[in-house]
């Protein structure tokens, strides 16, 4: 009887601990002081601008977006000591050069007029009617073949005065070496 009794007891127990069991719960973060407020090694912290830092990751983020779709433009191209457009001093004479700047800007100026023409032609082909649209067109692809052409002829050019360039200031090492060593008598 004594265990019978024993275990109503401790069943009424366990019915009555179990509701503040389950009231329990974690003990709350003590609230921290503002990190201005801290000090370290007896001097006072800056205080943190969260506003700025998010301002500024953004930022970043921004930056290395762009760039990251610059590199992805332009492929892994390595710039040397040329600088990362190239060219170095060969690519300085070469746009130093007044002929060719001359050609540069003749070819823009070519390209300025070339672009009013063809937007000329798209104003008249949108007021024309479908009989007139047909002999617009032939004048566009006129215009297209006598560019293409147009491109071309400043592209020789341009190649021609390239290898004038590249003929002028080829190094003649080889050349003042076998000449050298031609005219030595081998008199110490």
């Amino acid at each position: 009887m004594k265990i019978k009794t024993l275990l109503i007891v401790s069943a009424i127990g366990i019915a009555l601990a179990t509701p503040e069991s389950l009231q329990a719960q974690a003990k709350p973060k003590p609230v921290k002081p503002d990190a201005g407020d801290i000090k370290e090694g007896g001097k006072e912290r800056p205080k943190i601008d969260v506003a700025k830092i998010k301002d500024r990751l953004k930022a970043a983020f921004e930056k290395r977006k762009k760039n990251r779709g610059d590199a992805k433009k332009e492929g892994h191209k390595l710039g040397g000591k040329k600088g990362p457009k190239g060219g170095g001093a060969f690519g300085k004479l070469v746009r130093d050069d007044e002929k060719v700047k001359e050609l540069r800007e003749a070819f823009q100026a070519a390209a300025k007029e070339q672009h009013d023409k063809v937007k000329a032609l798209h104003k008249q082909l949108k007021d024309a009617s479908d009989e007139d649209k047909d002999g617009l067109r032939e004048q566009l692809k006129g215009l297209r073949t006598e560019w293409v052409e147009n491109m071309k002829g400043n592209r020789e050019e341009v190649r021609a005065r390239l290898k004038e360039i590249r003929e002028e200031f080829k190094n003649k090492r080889d050349e003042v070496i076998d000449a050298n060593e031609d005219g030595d008598d081998g008199g110490e």
